[in-house]
């Protein structure tokens, strides 16, 4: 413990925030509720603008967000003692159920929040259509 102290300094090393730090879907949480009427997507992104945020759905129902997180330039005077925020791209894609209706999707983000509404719709059952079965002769 006396090596990690002499590496790390007073504060425990922890691996866990060190492994979500760099990796894109760990720091990136997004809560997906359904509700009678719609899909809700609601992603943290902390610090991030919506020019800095994309959402885009594809031909297949694959919702996707994903940008970047800026490295800050800094005067070569700084001495960094610590960095803890997660810099650079991040990416999700979630694959909806065929009941959403992908022409109507809203994103706006507040605070760092951002929302995605994907509406819902019926979905048709396919109808049974019976075959007559032909006898055939000779």
């Amino acid at each position: 413990m006396a090596l990690i102290s002499q590496l790390f300094g007073d504060e425990i090393y922890d691996p866990f925030l060190s492994m979500v730090n760099k990796c894109p879907v760990l720091n990136t949480p997004t809560d997906w509720k359904e509700t009678p009427e719609a899909h809700v997507f609601i992603s943290d992104l902390p610090g991030l603008n919506k020019k800095e945020v994309n959402v885009e759905v594809d031909d297949e129902r694959v919702l996707k967000i994903y940008g970047e997180r800026k490295e800050e330039k800094d005067d070569k005077n700084v001495k960094w003692h610590r960095v803890e925020r997660c810099r650079g791209e991040f990416r999700r894609s979630f694959r909806l159920p065929e009941n959403v209706k992908t022409d109507g999707i809203k994103a706006s983000m507040e605070d760092g929040v951002l929302v995605v509404t994907v509406p819902k719709q019926e979905v048709k059952k396919p109808e049974k259509k019976m075959i007559e079965i032909e006898e055939i002769k000779g």
